[in-house]
């Protein structure tokens, strides 16, 4: 039976317990530690309780089960103490075998941590991995347990294995992550009563297991210090709560890495809102370099129909390994760079670092918060180490006459005191006279300080050259890398103009001391 404790404050008391009205569930985090267990005095009139909705009487009982789930097993036992009922294991993996399970830490039980051979004062990592379709570790959790130790060697390293209940149909594996997330609750706040100090945990989740990571980081009596969410997994998750998925509140830190986000919202493999403090979208967070459909049929005529589950989860496991990346490749970190849209970005429009608008791609990503999440996006190779160098180019256009032109392929050669790539194919997607063009290049290789750069305007098609052939002048080409942050200009080689011409030969640029800066351009 439920009364209203007070009608000003919309509190109201339902058996020994107190529960905040309807009024109040957007503030429930704040009114959480305002809860009593107070008997009520004011029975709610019945006809007070009939006119409620479904929607509200369904709100209500949301709040309820959050509640309970929260404090209660039965009238004394809080379920949080309770490790009566935890079906997920935790498997302390070893530098030596990182795919075996060769001791489990088992809440409740003190005699675990010393057999297990768990450090109290080091570093642990949480590592929590999706659906599985064969009810079997994926190869990528020992790859990871393995570049998670090469980085740091004393750590633990503990691997939560939900197989049992990751193994059904999709709908029914994703529902079990609130189970397994009260289960990964409890464990780390059995860790914590231990006396292991949460700023020295970081869990990270891959696809459902990263929002595993988010309901149980959301559980915890106090917050654990990162989750890194790789992937996390879009259908039933991309519109629902933010208690029942991986959000920002649920770590000190939530970095997140989305790399299959393609399609409509409630169809895509992997979320694509942002969900962290910060969330970065690779290539776009659409499919990664060498998960195209030419490479899949070339895999398929290779090896048969036997592993096609891998070429369907080729770009959404693409984060574990961009992940791993990071760590094992600190000499190439990528960084990424914040931006409205991927479509500006690949117009080259974001590649600045001021005020914190790029960072490192993995574990070492800046750990900043703000109170809106940062999208950023970058460019990667298809294998790894994956970064890639970028740069952006702008070009002011001149010609006598009136043109507009849609997607125009062009190649860029770039030369540099190191190394030299040609040919980088590009697409501008609009050239205007008299109008200034930006785009985004990139290299897999570190060319070093640029010296020289080419562009040729390819034909768009082949009927192109049975029509007149476009014509632009350049004066100039600015140059920003997003690495060095470093901007130079550059002028034709040989006259006081380069023509492009559509179809025609490469105009070579070279190196000015002119100031980059500079915004005029003559005629």
């Amino acid at each position: 039976s439920c009364s209203l404790i007070s009608p000003i404050s919309g509190w109201m008391g339902c058996g020994d317990i107190t529960i905040p009205s309807l009024s109040q569930k957007r503030n429930w985090d704040s009114t959480v530690p305002a809860l009593t267990a107070t008997k009520a005095s004011t029975r709610v009139q019945s006809q007070q309780l009939l006119s409620w909705s479904e929607a509200e009487f369904l709100s209500l009982f949301d709040i309820v089960i959050r509640y309970v789930l929260l404090n209660y097993t039965g009238s004394i036992t809080r379920w949080i103490e309770n490790h009566s009922h935890i079906e997920s294991k935790f498997s302390v993996r070893s530098e030596e075998f990182p795919d075996e399970d060769m001791c489990y830490l088992v809440p409740g039980r003190r005699e675990s941590i010393s057999a297990c051979n768990f450090k109290t004062d080091a570093q642990t990592f949480l590592v929590i991995h999706g659906w599985s379709v064969a009810g079997l570790f994926e190869s990528w959790v020992s790859k990871l347990v393995s570049a998670l130790f090469e980085r740091e060697p004393d750590a633990n390293v503990i691997v939560v294995d939900w197989l049992e209940r990751a193994s059904h149909h999709y709908p029914t594996s994703a529902e079990n992550t609130r189970l397994v997330g009260m289960d990964v609750a409890k464990f780390i706040n059995w860790l914590e009563s231990l006396g292991y100090p949460l700023e020295k945990l970081h869990i990270l989740g891959y696809s459902l297991g990263a929002h595993v990571a988010g309901i149980a980081g959301n559980l915890t009596n106090n917050k654990v210090n990162r989750i890194t969410g790789l992937d996390p997994a879009g259908p039933t998750f991309e519109h629902a709560d933010r208690l029942k998925r991986l959000s920002d509140d649920d770590a000190e830190f939530v970095d997140v890495l989305h790399t299959n986000t393609r399609g409509t919202p409630d169809l895509s493999i992997g979320i694509q809102r942002p969900v962290g403090h910060v969330d970065i979208y690779p290539n776009g967070g659409t499919f990664q370099p060498g998960c195209s459909l030419q490479n899949a049929m070339r895999m398929i005529t290779t090896y048969g129909l036997y592993n096609v589950d891998q070429l369907v989860k080729c770009s959404h496991e693409r984060s574990v390994h961009l992940f791993i990346d990071s760590l094992v490749n600190w000499d190439r970190q990528s960084l990424a760079y914040r931006c409205s849209s991927k479509e500006a970005f690949s117009k080259g429009l974001c590649l600045s670092c001021r005020k914190n608008r790029c960072t490192r791609l993995g574990y070492n990503v800046s750990k900043v918060r703000s109170t809106r999440s940062a999208r950023m996006y970058l460019k990667t190779r298809d294998v790894m180490p994956y970064k890639v160098f970028h740069y952006q180019i702008k070009v002011h256009l001149f010609s006598q006459k009136d043109m507009t032109l849609e997607s125009q392929p062009l190649k860029i050669s770039l030369f540099g005191i190191r190394d030299e790539r040609d040919n980088i194919p590009v697409v501008v997607s609009r050239m205007i006279t008299n109008t200034t063009v930006s785009f985004l290049v990139t290299c897999d290789t570190d060319i070093g300080e640029l010296l020289m750069l080419s562009v040729q305007w390819e034909k768009d098609s082949f009927l192109s050259g049975f029509f007149s052939t476009g014509q632009f002048r350049i004066r100039r080409m600015r140059v920003k890398s997003g690495e060095t942050q470093a901007k130079l200009m550059f002028r034709p080689k040989h006259e006081d103009f380069g023509v492009l011409t559509q179809g025609g030969d490469s105009v070579i640029f070279v190196k000015s001391d002119e100031n980059p800066h500079s915004r005029r351009e003559a005629k």
